[in-house]
């Protein structure tokens, strides 16, 4: 029986059948667009959003206005507060006018109803399960290939920014959106260290001041799968209190030069200021996209208050802190190089 959410459209499915998710999703969020009123509103909106630009340690950086956004910043996703509200990712509460394309089965891809990107989708998963990637790991760089022609794949945590850590999913953006995706290289070059190297895989790890990064380049999906499993264990072993450690993933794929999956290692889920309640507070909890170069602020008096002491300082706190990350830089050089 046909899911009533899958939308049903010849082109559509003639394009998944040729393997072309990205016309397909083309094609989805034009329909949605001209039949759900609230994402054509938000899409008009989305084009006159505001932004301003900074540069730290070299690199580019962008500050985005979006009050849409205030709801997925403000999320409360302690325990009890999942527990009190219904899920919605689950298909049975998603709106009336949400559609979406089905994925093997396994994850529905939906217009994301609070775009950042210019063309913004949630992958959700058909069933109700936690947020885990290293559960899921091949299936999330199977989707980064599936759409890498125009999309880039990001996940968030359940303790570092996902507004839903109940259910597992990810989340699709226009590629090269976010600037740490053009930044990568040249950060890899002159702030990174190479942990190993051979003709199948790049493992560098990256300190940019702010930020501390793990760097996977492979063609080879069970050679990347095998060390991303590799390095969670060993990331894992700094901290048994959660059950994911706590990083954010950036991941797209080229024809050729195979995935590129930038990881984001965090100590932090929100900025302290982000607990004020004073005139001091900042409504701003950074996750993949922030992470990646647009951080976002619901709220205009944030957005224009924002300079660059104030964004390093934020991803300092939320950052794994520097002790942990040389510990984790030594362990990682061991293990991968004694194997």
């Amino acid at each position: 029986m046909q899911n009533p959410k899958i939308f049903t459209d010849h082109k559509i499915e003639s394009s998944i059948k040729q393997g072309d998710y990205c016309s397909a999703l083309k094609l989805l969020l034009t329909e949605q667009i001209k039949n759900w009123p609230q994402l054509s509103e938000v899409y008009s909106s989305l084009i006159n959003v505001k932004t301003r630009s900074f540069r730290i340690n070299k690199f580019k950086m962008k500050v985005q206005y979006n009050p849409s956004r205030f709801k997925s910043t403000s999320a409360k996703t302690d325990a009890v507060s999942i527990k009190s509200r219904e899920c919605f990712l689950c298909i049975k509460n998603l709106p009336a006018e949400q559609l979406g394309i089905n994925y093997h089965d396994k994850f529905i891809f939906l217009c994301n109803p609070f775009p950042i990107f210019p063309e913004h989708f949630t992958i959700s998963s058909f069933g109700h399960q936690p947020q885990r990637l290293k559960l899921h790991f091949e299936e999330f760089l199977g989707l980064t290939k599936a759409v890498s022609h125009h999309y880039s794949i990001i996940y968030n945590g359940p303790h570092c920014g996902a507004s839903a850590p109940d259910h597992l999913h990810f989340q699709a953006g226009t590629k090269n959106f976010l600037p740490t995706e053009h930044d990568i290289h040249q950060l890899k070059n002159a702030m990174g260290k190479i942990i190993y190297e051979d003709d199948k895989l790049v493992l560098t790890v990256i300190n940019d001041a702010i930020r501390k990064i793990i760097l996977f380049e492979s063609s080879d999906e069970k050679v990347l799968t095998d060390s991303f499993n590799k390095f969670y264990d060993v990331y894992k072993s700094f901290d048994i209190s959660t059950d994911e450690p706590m990083f954010n993933l950036i991941s797209y794929y080229d024809d050729g030069a195979g995935w590129t999956i930038i990881v984001f290692l965090r100590s932090r889920h929100r900025p302290e200021r982000y607990f004020r309640e004073d005139n001091q507070k900042l409504l701003v909890s950074p996750a993949a996209v922030d992470l990646g170069g647009v951080l976002i602020t619901p709220r205009e008096k944030d957005f224009d208050s924002m300079n660059e002491e104030i964004i390093s300082k934020i991803f300092e706190e939320v950052s794994l802190e520097k002790s942990t990350f040389l510990a984790l830089y030594e362990k990682l050089k061991i293990v991968f190089n004694n194997n």
